[in-house]
């Protein structure tokens, strides 16, 4: 059996970028829709106070887990510019190389997190009523960070080989596993906010699993018949690094700027962090369209960079900025007219002041979509091409935008001022990234 492999250095872009992506976005969808069930099994069958602890420490989360997401994407890319420049034997390699240097990182960042878990959460000031529950669900989730890593890892290399339909089906059967799971551990075991965290270390093993398992039935041009293929070469681990870390950094970096704003919006109570929480994973959904039409740019761009037909890089942006335009306008009007109906999916209507906050926090996000689609477009396709450490400052960018927010803003402003925090931050970042894609297209077009 071999896996279908898309080459998109030949044919129309735009249905290229459609067809690879649209897996990708209805995946992602349909992760989040895990989240917010997650969220509303806690929010409805425990209480406002468990919903604030998964959301105390989401910017933690961000901090940690976009690292090892940013380091698997930026490993896929040059496997990307490898598999479009034809030249297998040096992706097997890579590959290889990506595994073992994956199971160091993971190994590290799963002891110094497990190690720091409660000491994060009294640097976030989180409220005392929350802190012990926020504790036990985010050691969970740390606990679970090498399956996440393998899993994320597994699921780029499968991307950077034009398949993007494999991690959907993957995405599939973690979602129900995890919402299975939710209602057993949570309702049926009484389990409390560990039993979500529980649920999603679990589906993320049995996805992690599934996803290695399926690569080395399916994929037969990843046969290794070389023993020299599997050694850790020093070249490659370099270019993998110069690859991974900067992209890992950049979320990190981003994420720094988060966990200012989360921090500035814990100090204002817990009825501004259930609403903070309601309305991120609300985000979270909606934006991961956006997300993923970058990640298919970044597939896309690395294989045309690695095939030399940098040409189509420029037609590729240009068609994908399309179809982020005619979502973004679709998401305006949603969002604006049934805000308030989508914060009720995590409490009840009796919740007034936490639904007031969240129906402002989505108005106020949905307004700024354009502004983010252009980030995610320009910045994931810089790093295609392999301009990882370019792209790394478009996310010192959004931190100082976030920073300045929780500094200036929020403590004179309240949770209006949390509100502009990401959009804000979205707008520097595009103020940096436009003229850096200029330059950088200007420069790999000789």
């Amino acid at each position: 059996m071999s896996a279908k492999t898309l080459d998109m250095t030949t044919g129309r872009p735009l249905s290229l970028i459609l067809k690879f992506s649209l897996p990708l976005m209805l995946g992602n969808l349909l992760q989040q829709t895990y989240s917010l069930t997650d969220a509303a099994i806690v929010g409805n069958y425990i209480n406002i106070n468990a919903l604030g602890a998964i959301g105390a420490s989401s910017s933690v989360l961000f901090f940690i887990l976009g690292f090892c997401n940013g380091c698997c994407c930026g490993f896929a890319i040059p496997v990307a510019q490898k598999f479009g420049a034809k030249d297998y034997t040096s992706m097997r390699c890579l590959i290889n190389s990506s595994f073992k240097i994956a199971i160091i990182i993971s190994a590290i960042v799963t002891l110094i997190t497990c190690l720091m878990c409660r000491q994060i959460l009294v640097w976030l000031n989180t409220p005392d009523e929350i802190i012990e529950q926020a504790y036990i669900y985010l050691l969970i989730t740390f606990l679970g960070i090498p399956a996440t890593f393998f899993y994320n890892l597994l699921s780029a290399i499968i991307r950077a080989l034009g398949d993007s339909k494999t991690p959907f089906y993957f995405l599939i059967m973690s979602t129900i596993l995890n919402i299975g799971l939710d209602f057993l551990l949570i309702l049926g075991f009484n389990s409390g906010v560990g039993g979500a965290a529980l649920a999603t270390l679990i589906a993320q093993i049995v996805s992690a699993g599934a996803c290695a398992v399926y690569m080395k039935r399916s994929f037969l041009i990843l046969k290794t018949e070389n023993p020299k293929e599997k050694e850790l070469n020093i070249k490659n681990v370099k270019l993998l690094l110069n690859a991974g870390v900067p992209m890992g950094l950049q979320f990190s970096i981003t994420a720094i700027g988060s966990m200012m704003l989360q921090n500035a919006n814990n100090g204002l109570g817990t009825i501004c962090v259930a609403a903070f929480t309601a309305s991120m994973r609300i985000k979270m959904f909606f934006i991961c369209v956006l997300d993923n039409l970058g990640i298919a740019m970044a597939t896309y761009c690395g294989q045309n960079y690695g095939a030399g037909k940098t040409q189509r890089i420029l037609t590729g942006i240009k068609d994908s900025s399309i179809i982020m335009v005619i979502y973004c306008a679709v998401m305006f009007l949603i969002l604006w007219l049934f805000a308030r109906d989508m914060g009720s999916w995590f409490m009840d209507y009796s919740e007034t002041e936490v639904l007031d906050k969240t129906e402002l926090f989505l108005r106020v996000s949905v307004s700024f979509y354009l502004a983010l689609g252009v980030l995610s477009i320009l910045r994931c396709s810089i790093q295609g091409v392999g301009y990882t450490k370019l792209s790394m400052f478009s996310g010192v960018s959004e931190m100082i935008a976030r920073v300045l927010i929780s500094l200036f803003i929020v403590p004179k402003y309240g949770f209006l001022g949390v509100c502009f925090g990401d959009p804000m931050a979205w707008c520097a970042a595009d103020l940096f990234l436009i003229p850096a894609f200029i330059g950088v297209y200007k420069r790999i077009k000789k």
